[in-house]
């Protein structure tokens, strides 16, 4: 028997290459989509676990900070709500994406501190991490949207074709929540200081965002500078949508803030691949 009748198989072969890893990182999060599953159903999962009243919190929240500032707002300082809407409405129409972005921000803020044991054992894109986390915020403000459903029907206020939009203004207050939310949770693996300074944070900015209020009272020549504020457009867009010609978006505002938010969104992802190598040494 000669050597040319055995079969020869051909072996592996490694390829070491400059920034293979980079250009692979994107692809890889793509093949690693069922542990991105994974992770946002069991976030889900123990979400309101051991609670006694469960996924009802996430309707008590927004309802409860919504009946505060109507009744501060509205009929204490009397402020004027947009056309003829009611002024729960409008506050409840602000809560809805101030919700999603909040929930959304800090559950990714500390998203890696709470997987540190996963990342210390296997490789994946770390950026599944925080990502998955706005999955759980996602149904959150699902399971409040059913309060505007019954505000809706209650006030016999009909939405008009601008609520056709409302998906769009939704991944928008997601991707505003998930640029600083990557930064924060890179920075907060580095300086645990960071988890004491989210709250707060988070506390702040509902105070400062058009949350309680319409965005008109703001005068007209601080308006512009107002929407550096990212959240200011996307909550005028979401009562534009609920609303509709009640509370129409004031265009160059939102341009801004829609440029505020990919900006941020640039920063997080390029701090947070940045830092990325070092998690598994700093956690």
């Amino acid at each position: 028997m000669t050597d040319s009748s055995f079969t020869h198989t051909q072996e592996p072969v490694l390829i070491i290459e400059s920034g293979r890893s980079e250009k692979n990182y994107w692809a890889d999060l793509w093949r690693y989509r069922e542990l991105f599953l994974i992770l946002a159903w069991r976030d889900i999962s123990v979400r309101y676990k051991q609670t006694i009243i469960g996924i009802l919190w996430a309707i008590i929240r927004p309802f409860l900070t919504m009946v505060v500032f109507t009744v501060i707002f509205g009929r204490i300082a009397k402020l004027p709500s947009d056309g003829s809407a009611p002024y729960a409405l409008l506050v409840f129409a602000a809560m809805l994406p101030w919700s999603l972005f909040s929930n959304a921000l800090s559950e990714s803020s500390n998203s890696l501190i709470s997987n540190a044991n996963l990342i210390g054992k296997v490789y994946f894109p770390r950026l599944i991490i925080p990502a998955a986390t706005l999955v759980t915020a996602f149904i959150d403000f699902l399971i409040s949207f059913i309060i505007l459903i019954g505000m809706m029907i209650y006030y016999q206020f009909a939405p008009g074709w601008h609520m056709l939009l409302l998906p769009c203004f939704i991944i928008l207050a997601l991707l505003a929540s998930l640029g600083p939310g990557l930064w924060l949770t890179a920075l907060n693996v580095k300086y645990r200081d960071f988890r004491y300074i989210i709250p707060f944070v988070v506390q702040f900015g509902l105070y400062v965002s058009p949350v309680g209020f319409s965005s008109k009272v703001v005068p007209v020549q601080w308006r512009l500078i107002y929407n550096l504020n990212p959240m200011v457009g996307v909550i005028d867009g979401f009562r534009w949508c609920i609303l509709g010609g009640n509370s129409p978006i004031y265009v160059p505002g939102f341009l801004l803030s829609l440029a505020i938010i990919t900006f941020f969104l640039w920063l997080g992802v390029s701090r947070f691949r940045k830092m990325e190598k070092t998690f598994a040494d700093l956690i």
